[in-house]
């Protein structure tokens, strides 16, 4: 398997997941590939906002500047403001799990083009990059989306403002921490990411199947007499 099948097959893996997960009405190929693509967008914004932010703000990159400034913090806004504008009054958002499913195809798309340019890198890349992205930092990517989406939903069916703070306050907290346990070297970090990934998958699986029991497409049980 070449470097480019292997930067884009957990790409492939995660979308086809959360495409099966939607199993009360699934969502139209075209707005799935729209996400996907909008997603690819937000990686060169994001990649001229952070050089415009370098030129405009000069700093030392350290673990806690680079994973809560440099990346979360610009990743995650610029991810809400394209999810929001491509599916917060479309018709197509009609159940709560379709927040997550299009944060997730959003995020996806970015953190394909992300993970392109770090797997095939001529001084960073190779197959152990591939792989150590494919298990830690494009599954993070979907991780983040799913809270993202699941805010993003709670706030258009809903409503109330906090839930669009925390469709990006939630995202850009786990993002940061993340980061900054993976940036920091020593063992001692070890056991705090580990505690870390934990609770980001088990919360995940917790909002997804909650926003799928909100489904009104959800088939009703009949009650016994």
């Amino acid at each position: 398997m070449g470097l480019l099948e292997m930067a884009t097959a957990p790409v492939c893996t995660g979308l086809f997941y959360l495409y099966i997960r939607d199993k009360y009405e699934k969502e139209p190929y075209r707005m799935l590939f729209l996400g996907v693509v909008w997603g690819i967008y937000t990686a060169f914004v994001i990649c001229g906002v952070g050089r415009f932010m370098e030129w405009l703000l000069p700093h030392e990159e350290t673990p806690f500047y680079t994973a809560f400034f440099s990346s979360a913090f610009i990743e995650e806004s610029i991810k809400l403001l394209f999810l929001y504008s491509l599916i917060f009054h479309h018709p197509e958002f009609n159940e709560p799990f379709d927040g997550i499913v299009y944060a997730v195809f959003v995020s996806l798309g970015f953190a394909w083009i992300e993970n392109l340019v770090y797997v095939t890198d001529s001084v960073r890349g190779g197959a152990g990059t591939a792989l150590s992205r494919a298990v830690l930092s494009v599954p993070g990517h979907g991780l983040f989306g799913i809270q993202m989406g699941y805010y993003l939903a709670k706030y258009r069916f809903q409503k109330g403002k906090k839930n669009l703070a925390y469709a990006f306050v939630v995202p850009y907290f786990y993002h940061g921490l993340y980061n900054y346990f993976l940036l920091r070297k020593e063992n001692f970090w070890d056991f705090p990411f580990l505690l870390l990934e934990i609770c980001l998958w088990t919360d995940s699986f917790r909002k997804m199947r909650y926003h799928l029991q909100q489904s009104p497409f959800r088939p009703k049980k009949k009650e016994n007499f």
